[in-house]
């Protein structure tokens, strides 16, 4: 006679794996560092621009240091250097405080831009006065410091093809373009840097004389169509009326891209920190 022994149901047992997602780790540790090895490009460049100009040991050679491109670049090297470090290794590690140091930097960030953003918004005016103080600074020391020169050459040559604040006549504050300049035998006396000029077509050499004489009185020439007579305070509010649309667009990408950052680095503690729950 068959006895029927009673069955047991049979447990079947899931293998664990990890919780700490792969994908979202080496997500943030790649795009992180290519963020730290473009702040450390820009921290490079910086301290080399400084380094050349020997104000590592005569400091007082900066006439304004808010204003020099060097520290400039030094300053948004530093910051993204860091950024960059936190997420990268905090990432590669699975280390919960640099993830957490990372997404706090990310988070002030990004209050920081939409703070300034709004306050830009609000004070305009404010802010169009300490342009032109800037640009007032710029000119006055334009022989003075050669990447501030630079700087003034490319906005006014390249980017808005202008000419001084409210026009040509600013130049008048520096002190090789002042017109009483003419007394102590300077060439450059009632003109403006070459950069002022317009440029001519299938120019290959570019004229850095253009610009002497074209303030003087009685100057014998069309000066409309030697120099560009728009002041770049005016110029610069044209172009952002002009280039509304994609400065908005690239601030949203920007914004979106470090919510995201937050999130991803908020995600991967979380997984690091159930992961670790099993341990105990």
């Amino acid at each position: 006679m068959a006895v029927s022994l009673p069955t047991v149901p049979v447990r079947k047992y899931r293998r664990e794996t990890s919780e700490v997602s792969s994908c979202l780790k080496y997500m943030i540790f790649g795009f992180n560092v290519l963020f730290w090895l473009l702040g450390l490009g820009i921290l490079t460049i910086g301290v080399w621009a400084w380094s050349e100009k020997d104000i590592f040991n005569n400091l007082g050679k900066v006439a304004n240091v808010a204003l020099d491109p060097a520290f400039i670049l030094i300053c948004i090297g530093t910051v993204t250097f860091i950024i960059g470090f936190t997420g990268c290794v905090g990432a590669l590690r699975e280390n919960t405080c640099l993830l957490a140091t990372y997404a706090i930097f990310l988070s002030v960030l990004l209050l920081f831009e939409m703070t300034a953003g709004i306050l830009g918004f609000i004070f305009k005016d404010w802010i169009k006065s300490q342009a032109t103080i800037g640009f007032q600074t710029f000119i006055i020391h334009y022989r003075e410091d050669p990447d501030q020169q630079n700087l003034i050459d490319w906005i006014q040559e390249d980017w808005l093809q202008c000419c001084g604040i409210e026009g040509p006549k600013d130049w008048d504050r520096n002190n090789y373009f002042n017109c009483s300049s003419r007394d102590v035998g300077s060439r450059e006396a009632c003109g403006v840097p070459f950069s002022c000029c317009k440029r001519k077509p299938n120019e290959i050499i570019k004229n850095k004389q253009c610009g002497y004489d074209v303030r003087k009185p009685g100057f014998n020439y069309d000066v409309s169509k030697i120099i560009n007579e728009k002041g770049c305070l005016e110029a610069t509010e044209e172009w952002i009326e002009r280039n509304m649309i994609s400065l908005a667009t690239c601030s949203f990408v920007v914004l979106f891209l470090q919510i995201l950052g937050i999130c991803f680095a908020q995600n991967l503690r979380a997984d690091i920190f159930a992961q670790k729950a099993k341990w105990h």
